[in-house]
């Protein structure tokens, strides 16, 4: 049996995406690898076994496109509204907050933000499959 334990984004600017995640989701450095031409950053915070890998090649100079097959990263969180609140007051400019409804009921609230290298992430309420 597989386990998911990272995605891996490449990123253009280190501190920036670092400043982002950090704001956006608690994201803090788990471990930080330097190599000749690139770094790799392992992000996670205490409630996840799943971290995030930033990529940040050394050389790189333009902005990464995502093509037409980058979908985004989610995550759930106790209280939409006031993560919601949060993000906006830090400047993060998050997308307004959406209901999602199957056969009658409530599937899900989110909302999406972004960050500074154009990857989207939907914030989603704590609710039924999505925990």
């Amino acid at each position: 049996m597989a386990k998911i334990i990272h995605a891996m984004i490449r990123v253009l600017d280190e501190q920036r995406s670092l400043d982002f995640y950090r704001t956006a989701l608690g994201l803090e450095i788990a471990d930080r690898f330097p190599f000749d031409g690139f770094t790799l950053l392992y992000l996670r915070n205490p409630e996840n076994d799943v971290e995030i890998e930033l990529t940040v090649n050394h050389d790189r100079t333009e902005p990464y496109t995502h093509g037409d097959g980058y979908g985004h990263v989610a995550v759930a969180v106790a209280d939409l509204d006031a993560e919601h609140a949060r993000m906006e007051a830090a400047g993060l400019a998050p997308q307004p907050i959406k209901e999602f409804f199957r056969e009658g009921a409530l599937m899900a609230r989110f909302f999406f933000v972004t960050d500074p290298d154009g990857y989207k992430i939907e914030v989603l309420q704590r609710h039924g499959r999505y925990r």
